[in-house]
């Protein structure tokens, strides 16, 4: 397991903690396949009974790394996000996540996956994938209208505003609200109940709450093929150079 993903298993809760600190813990390949293993290894371990998401330090996840991603431009079925986000909408057990900070692109996209969701109020949430040139990702343009309405969903998906942990709550993508370290209290606590549940009536319901994953697997790779596509552009091969700009 690489050390860009702390791991702890108690009471029946897989605890993943995305570990890039000083990069506002954004996800690169290695983050990718860490996370991965982890979801695979979980779904065949019956130790595990729920799995909470958190971040290192004071962001959730900034998304993915766009210098590490920009290697994988020319092969983009070599870099494993797609995978990643494939393992989470097929995982069959539950999932908690404590958001801090930044939650920025699959920061984001990846909550609408999870079970209970709780937050700062003050968290920063947003899907900037149009303004790189890019489409949404991991079924988002399903999931975000689904939850949202279709208003909120242009707001937050075309016109890429970003929103707090306090304006997610209203819009029912978030549980509950706490400051600092309240939070990851909150999601364990939580966590902890939907370990303690029986599993196979725990499953089931989950199930029939979220429907045959099928459909959203195939929104999934249809986001896919429109971003491979879209990531080949001149248009988004200029934002990404504008981005990496900005950072010198």
């Amino acid at each position: 397991m690489s050390g860009k993903v702390l791991t702890s298993c108690t009471d029946g809760v897989l605890h993943l903690v995305f570990n890039r600190e000083e990069r506002k813990n954004a996800l690169d390949r290695e983050t990718y396949l860490a996370l991965i293993e982890a979801l695979h290894a979980a779904c065949g371990d019956d130790a595990v009974r729920a799995v909470l998401f958190s971040g290192a330090g004071a962001d959730f996840t900034a998304g993915n790394d766009l210098a590490d991603f920009r290697d994988f431009a020319q092969n983009i079925e070599t870099f494993p996000a797609l995978a990643f986000v494939r393992a989470v909408a097929a995982f069959v057990k539950p999932m908690v996540a404590a958001v801090r900070g930044d939650a920025i692109g699959v920061g984001t996209t990846l909550l609408f996956h999870c079970d209970l969701v709780y937050a700062e109020p003050q968290a920063r949430l947003r899907m900037p994938f149009i303004d790189l040139g890019l489409v949404p990702e991991a079924g988002a343009s399903l999931l975000v209208p689904s939850r949202f309405g279709m208003a909120r969903a242009s707001q937050y998906l075309l016109l890429g505003e970003g929103f707090s942990g306090e304006d997610a709550l209203q819009l029912g993508l978030v549980n509950g609200l706490g400051a600092g370290e309240a939070v990851l209290e909150a999601a364990m606590d939580a966590a902890r109940k939907l370990a303690a549940k029986p599993a196979g009536a725990l499953r089931a319901s989950r199930r029939l709450l979220r429907g045959d994953p099928a459909e959203i697997l195939a929104r999934i790779d249809e986001e896919a093929a429109l971003f491979a596509k879209a990531l080949a552009t001149p248009e988004a091969r200029e934002r990404f150079a504008a981005f990496f700009a900005r950072g010198k």
